[in-house]
């Protein structure tokens, strides 16, 4: 297969297609992704990565009852308008800017079929150029945005990239574990993936951390991919296939993954993220110190 070089990584595809069953009933009527952490949605903090990589194009895989996330990338005259007479001019450039980060677009994934057929939902959208795959639920934080430094390991190899996070050895049957060479300085030539593997059978204790850049070669593997466990087609399944033709590569992240997949990760994340907020740090500091001593 031929893998056409564009170097210029300028589209992303977010998924934010799936129920968050964890989170129920809030996620009843109300997307996973629109969870706040402090006073921002989720999936907002995912866009900003995304822009502040250099991507320029997004687009959102959804699923029914996600209609919030348009809304909230969309523009709300009524509201502007509102907060102009009001003359909150603070409150009016945030709202107006999360309309203007990125070109936003929405592709619906009618039937829940997986990650990988999440993915495969952009394939029209992304054509033959790389990409990116920041999922929509996933918050890092870094000096150097995650994604930026999967873009750099990507221009320098021309090839797929995954980010990777250490975990402690007992937690990596909750993921995807790296089989890889190490090439040093963080950067690691994947041999394969072992989906949430024993602790006994683990290669390594480096986990997938919910970014990705790839070929548009990847497209081809997930066509070719069989619907696995509950009729999904996964993405990894597509990876392991991927890899054994063409090189991938795995880059240690150098920052931090924020777990806000349960809700003792949301809670302990919204904590976290309201200890650096300038307006509420210090009462905040003041009331977890006195709930301390009362525990």
């Amino acid at each position: 297969m031929t893998v056409k070089h564009n170097d210029q990584i300028r589209k992303a595809v977010i998924p934010a297609a799936g129920f968050g069953t964890r989170f129920l009933p809030a996620t009843k009527s109300q997307p996973k992704e629109m969870l706040p952490i402090v006073d921002t949605p989720v999936i907002q903090y995912v866009v900003e990565e995304a822009v502040a990589s250099g991507i320029t194009d997004i687009l959102m895989v959804i699923g029914k009852g996600k209609r919030a996330i348009e809304e909230h990338f969309d523009r709300s005259f009524q509201l502007e308008d509102q907060l102009a007479r009001q003359n909150k001019t603070r409150e009016l450039e945030v709202i107006r800017r999360i309309s203007d980060m990125a070109e936003i677009h929405f592709v619906w994934q009618k039937e829940m079929k997986g990650l990988g057929h999440a993915v495969l939902c952009a394939e029209h959208h992304v054509g033959d150029e790389p990409f990116a795959v920041l999922l929509g639920d996933t918050v890092i934080g870094a000096e150097k945005p995650a994604t930026q430094q999967l873009i750099d390991v990507h221009n320098h190899y021309h090839s797929s990239v995954v980010v990777l996070e250490e975990v402690e050895p007992e937690k990596v049957s909750r993921y995807g574990v790296l089989k890889g060479r190490d090439l040093g300085d963080g950067l690691y030539q994947v041999e394969d993936f072992i989906e949430k593997p024993s602790v006994d059978q683990a290669p390594s204790n480096l986990v997938f951390a919910g970014r990705y850049v790839f070929t548009p070669a990847i497209f081809h593997y997930l066509q070719s991919t069989p619907p696995g466990k509950g009729g999904e087609i996964q993405l990894t399944d597509a990876m392991r296939a991927m890899v054994k033709e063409q090189a991938m590569y795995g880059k240690k992240l150098h920052g931090k993954r924020y777990d806000i997949g349960n809700k003792e990760g949301f809670i302990k994340t919204n904590i976290e993220f309201a200890l650096k907020d300038d307006e509420i740090r210090d009462q905040l500091s003041a009331y977890i110190k006195q709930r301390a001593q009362e525990l």
